[in-house]
């Protein structure tokens, strides 16, 4: 009999995610039957709590979370890892005996897609925008990778102050600057990075005018659903090398099914399969 294990997603704005069609193609190809269910709380008339304990009570063996939720969950599961403590944000929980497990699959997911762009070169200066979840999880990658300075942008500065601290009471090496005006942050700058909403289906525009972009030299953006965000566009115009959200996304994808099922994958097969896979 074909083992069955039930997923989900728990986020706004998530009817174009490519998440479940990623788990659903990794179970076929591991002989496991998955569901993954899109579990909106407005959709559901319902708050993120009730959402949540519903699938805990509902034989999810675990669930994605996404914005605007990763801060949220934090505080609804044990975190035994002491980094995704310190980065203080949940995109993938498991419902176990001893209750809902926190773990971070951005943080990872994050520095494999750099690695896998520009291998052990330093992201060198950063302007980091946005520092809610998965800017937060970014930033302890971008420690990870050996970033020299990691500028903290946010519009509200008690945010970007927050994360600054965290970084540096989890012993970061990095220079530590924070801002309110990405323009200005964005001056001098080799990596620009995104981890606003801005830029996805129904937060249209770009956190960062094209003309700051000059003089850089990457740039990645967290949002992947459209792929080709204006941010991007702007960055490839500008002559940066780019890193899409789809890598983060797929990437963090494959260290969740990790988590939920401990199962092997062929990431190279598993990246074909759901390039021609409906959402």
């Amino acid at each position: 009999m074909t083992k069955k294990v039930r997923l989900g997603l728990i986020g706004d704005n998530i009817a174009r995610s490519k998440s479940p069609m990623l788990h659903r193609t990794a179970g076929r190809q591991c002989g496991l039957e998955v569901s993954y269910d899109r579990l909106i709380p407005r959709d559901l008339g319902e708050d993120f709590d009730t959402v949540f304990a519903e699938a805990g009570a509902g034989g999810y063996r675990g669930i994605n979370v996404t914005y605007p939720y990763k801060e949220v969950v934090a505080r609804c599961v044990t975190i035994s890892d002491p980094l995704v403590r310190a980065i203080g944000a949940v995109n993938t929980v498991i419902f176990a005996d001893e209750g809902p497990q926190g773990h971070n699959t951005d943080y990872s997911g994050f520095m494999a897609a750099y690695r896998a762009a520009f291998g052990d070169t330093s992201p060198g200066t950063v302007c980091l925008i946005g520092t809610g979840g998965v800017g937060k999880a970014v930033a302890f990658g971008l420690i990870g990778l050996g970033a020299q300075v990691i500028r903290c942008v946010d519009l509200d500065p008690a945010k970007a102050q927050g994360l600054a601290d965290a970084l540096r009471k989890a012993g970061s090496a990095s220079v530590i600057e924070t801002s309110t005006d990405p323009v200005a942050a964005a001056k001098g700058a080799d990596g620009l990075i995104n981890c606003t909403p801005v830029g996805m289906i129904g937060h249209d525009g770009t956190p960062l005018p094209a003309d700051a972009m000059k003089g850089a030299r990457w740039a990645f953006d967290a949002v992947y659903t459209p792929v080709d965000t204006q941010f991007l566009k702007d960055a490839a115009a500008a002559g940066l090398t780019i890193i899409s959200g789809y890598e983060l996304f797929f990437h963090q994808g494959i260290d969740a099914w990790a988590l939920f099922t401990g199962r092997p994958l062929d990431t190279d097969a598993l990246r074909r399969a759901i390039a021609g896979e409906p959402a």
